[in-house]
Formats: C-alpha cells, structure tokens, sequence
C-alpha cells in the first residue's frame, strides 16, 4: 500500500470531510483541508493538531463553484505543502425535490456543486498530478448512483451517477501511469445532508462511516462501496431491484 503523506480534502469543514480529516490526522497525514466556512475549518484544525501535533494542517476557504477559485487553492495548498499526494473530492449537497414541482434552483444547485464543480475540482487536481507524475484522485459518489430514485434524491442521484462515470473515464485516461484514481460510494452514513431525516436503512453513524471510507481510500481500488456491509452486495441487488422497491427506499 502506498502511503500518502498530504492529502487535501474539499468540504472539509463538517459532515463526511470532516470525519475523514479525523481519521487521517490518527494516521500522521499532512492536510490541506478547505471549505466555505472558515470558522470551523479553524475549529476543525486545533481539534487535529490536538489528535497529533506533529501532522501539519493547512486551511484555506473555499467555494467550489467558483470554478477559478478552485484552481488557486488547489495551487496555492500544492506550494504550501510541497506536493500532494492525494485529493478527495468531497464537496457537495442534498437539496432538491421532485422534478416539475417549482424547485428548478434546488435541483440546479445540486447538479452544479456536484457536478459541474467536481469537473472543475478533478481538472486542477489532474494538473497537479501530471506535472509531479504521480498522485491519487479519490471523488466520492453514493450508492444512489446506481439507479435512479424520486424525489429529493433525484437530481442528487443523476449528478452522483455523473460523478461516478466521469471517475472512470478519468481512470482509463491515466491507465499505466503512477496516478492512481478511485471512486467512493458511501450507503446511508449520518451527516447534515441527511440528519433531518428520521428513517434511514442501514445508516451508521458519522464515525463509523468515515472509518470504512477511509479505509476503502486507503486501499485506492477503482470502485468501492463502503460500509462494505451490507453495501457491497447491496448494491447489486439495487441495479437489478423492481422500481417499487427503489420507490420505497426514496
């Protein structure tokens, strides 16, 4: 296994982000962690050097659909740190409802931040690893990527469903080469997208879930879905399950 001594993460100031800086932070990891809210990134840091003071942690606001934005904080933390090793494309959001019910800028939202600023994170991540030659993109989607799903989870799953197919196109463009690219579908794992709502299947805790994503990270294999139970055979089941059954589950 190849050890990544920086890693940047977007999103990092809460939720799923924030629980994978936890993580590595335990396991010595320089950071570079960035997010709208400055207040809690710098929160977020003392907690970090608390966990290890001898890890160094970077932090810098970010709004990842300010697209040129992006490109000068992904360079400015690459001079900071020297390199980077890894960056995890972590921003994004759950608002949206159901198609044609008067909700357009919602669901727009949602295909922008997880989209369309994922093209824009990817692209300045992509030119930092081709110019050092080496490297690991990780983007996180969501099981919800494997079929589509009603309500407010539809727009969310179309653009996670983008994510997941842009990842592998990414992938076999560098085929062969030292950069390493992987795609991360977490289940049902409590964050603030999803903590207003009250029945989840399966869902685990923030803590448990951000272990198994970091360790499926780790790893760096092309696909993975995390909890690995019940998910990695769950969503097989989901690809193949009647639309009822999916209507049900969303």
């Amino acid at each position: 296994m190849t050890i990544r001594k920086s890693i940047l993460i977007t999103g990092a100031s809460s939720g799923l982000g924030r629980g994978m800086a936890l993580e590595f932070a335990q396991k010595g990891r320089d950071l570079a962690l960035c997010a709208r809210r400055m207040d809690r990134l710098e929160a977020l840091k003392i907690e970090l050097e608390k966990i290890n003071p001898s890890i160094k942690v970077s932090i810098k606001t970010l709004d990842v659909t300010n697209h040129q934005q992006v490109f000068e904080v992904f360079e400015a933390f690459n001079k900071e740190l020297g390199s980077i090793d890894r960056i995890i494309i972590n921003a994004g959001m759950g608002k949206g409802a159901s198609i044609g019910t008067g909700h357009f800028e919602a669901n727009k939202q949602t295909a922008e931040t997880n989209f369309v600023a994922l093209i824009a994170q990817a692209e300045a991540a992509m030119q930092i690893f081709r110019a050092q030659n080496a490297g690991h993109l990780v983007t996180i989607s969501s099981v919800s990527a494997v079929r589509g799903f009603r309500r407010a989870m539809t727009v969310y799953a179309a653009s996670k469903a983008a994510v997941t197919s842009l990842t592998e196109g990414i992938r076999i463009d560098v085929m062969h080469t030292p950069i390493s690219v992987s795609c991360i579908h977490p289940g049902f794992i409590r964050s603030e997208i999803n903590d207003h709502v009250e029945k989840v299947p399966f869902i685990v805790d923030t803590d448990v879930g951000c272990r198994a994503m970091v360790k499926a990270i780790e790893a760096e294999k092309a696909n993975s879905f995390v909890p690995s139970w019940p998910w990695a055979v769950l969503h097989w089941i989901l690809r193949i399950a009647p639309s009822s059954w999916v209507r049900k589950m969303s």
